[in-house]
């Protein structure tokens, strides 16, 4: 019972300390904030420009942002293949875009541990222009890219046919199950063998010693939405998570990656 009182008394005297004397409300910490003004602010996700304009805007600097290329190596890959932007201004369409780490990541040490060019690495040839094949694992040696010339034109140019998709699908488009996707890479279309992309088998999925289209048969790609605890990112063919998503274009949307994506479900 003692206890009890003395509990109860403390309690008392901290109210009437913090109710008579306005210093105390600090001292006591029971003032968390006064005469905050709390403004309510949501980030607009309207570019108001076309895929087109955005993608150049972000790739070789500008004079407001000079050190803003982060697409640039997806830009050096469009122009090496002829690509025709055009297709990043017509309607109705998902964009996915590559950032820099998507084509060539470095880590701490400056070596090349990730993107399309340490993924899809380059077939490894003999003096006859044969493949050297690993006695191991039978499938061709290989080292990383090192320039989007290392690869065929008509294999990127396929590769970036891919990642453009009919129709809107933005986050609110998606859920957790996979949605697919018809891109304008053409059905049954196949990747030239100077890269282990063309030995990719979206059958298996692996990498084939006998070789593989490396491409989606039907030229499809799947979105859904990762549900994690602190990020919802939106993942393309169940392997890659998005880096940021929803950028509203004038003609479509945009989804940006800064992972390799597989060009097959």
């Amino acid at each position: 019972m003692k206890i009890c009182k003395i509990i109860i008394n403390s309690v008392l005297i901290i109210a009437v300390a913090a109710t008579v004397l306005p210093g105390c409300k600090k001292l006591l910490g029971l003032e968390l904030q006064k005469n905050y003004d709390y403004q309510k602010k949501t980030l607009d996700p309207n570019i108001n420009m076309t895929a087109k304009e955005f993608l150049l805007s972000r790739a070789d600097g500008s004079p407001t942002a000079p050190n803003d290329t982060v697409f640039r190596w997806m830009k050096k890959g469009l122009e090496y293949c002829g690509f025709d932007l055009s297709e990043y201004e017509k309607p109705g369409r998902t964009f996915i875009f590559l950032f820099n780490d998507a084509v060539r990541g470095f880590n701490s040490s400056g070596v090349m541990d990730k993107g399309l060019f340490f993924t899809f690495q380059i077939v490894t040839l003999d003096a006859n222009g044969n493949p050297v094949i690993n006695p191991t694992t039978g499938l061709p040696q290989t080292r990383p890219a090192t320039r989007w010339e290392d690869y065929s034109k008509e294999t990127v140019k396929n590769f970036f046919l891919y990642l453009i998709g009919e129709g809107i699908f933005n986050y609110y488009d998606l859920n957790a199950e996979n949605k697919s996707v018809q891109s304008l890479l053409p059905p049954n279309s196949v990747a030239t063998k100077e890269s282990m992309l063309g030995y990719w088998d979206p059958s298996l999925p692996g990498f084939n010693a006998a070789g593989g289209n490396g491409f989606d048969p039907q030229g499809k790609f799947t979105l859904r939405i990762q549900n994690n605890a602190d990020i919802a990112p939106i993942v393309f063919n169940d392997r890659s998570n998005s880096r940021s998503i929803g950028y509203v274009a004038t003609n479509g949307v945009v989804h940006v990656y800064g992972a390799a994506l597989y060009p097959s479900k």
